[in-house]
């Protein structure tokens, strides 16, 4: 059986990887520390934004990231406030990125 990494750990190891990449991010709310929920937002700097989840898909047993929302920030902004709303431990992560790099692809984030 795999460990999994704390929240927390996983937040803090995914600011780092995106400060190397001379990605522009901050933590936008904090949640539980031990196994709060990620969201990444990912603000394209033109008034557009994509909210990010992580997904299990049941078929593969995978992992993923997922868009939960996109359009114009505000109203990606205003998914953000309805999810904390229901779900205080949730973490949130906004990134500024005009080509819209978020690095969630790469090996290990969707872990």
């Amino acid at each position: 059986m795999q460990a999994r990494l704390t929240s927390e750990l996983w937040v803090r190891a995914y600011l780092k990887r995106l400060e190397l990449a001379h990605i522009p991010a901050y933590l936008a709310a904090r949640g539980q520390p031990d196994a709060g929920s990620v969201m990444v937002k990912c603000a394209t700097l033109d008034g557009q934004a994509t909210l990010w989840q992580r997904s299990f898909d049941l078929a593969t047993g995978a992992r993923k990231w997922v868009p939960l929302t996109e359009g114009p920030e505000p109203e990606v902004d205003a998914s953000i406030r309805k999810q904390r709303s229901f779900d205080p431990d949730l973490w949130v992560i906004e990134i500024e990125s005009r080509d819209g790099a978020t690095l969630l692809e790469q090996d290990g984030l969707s872990d």
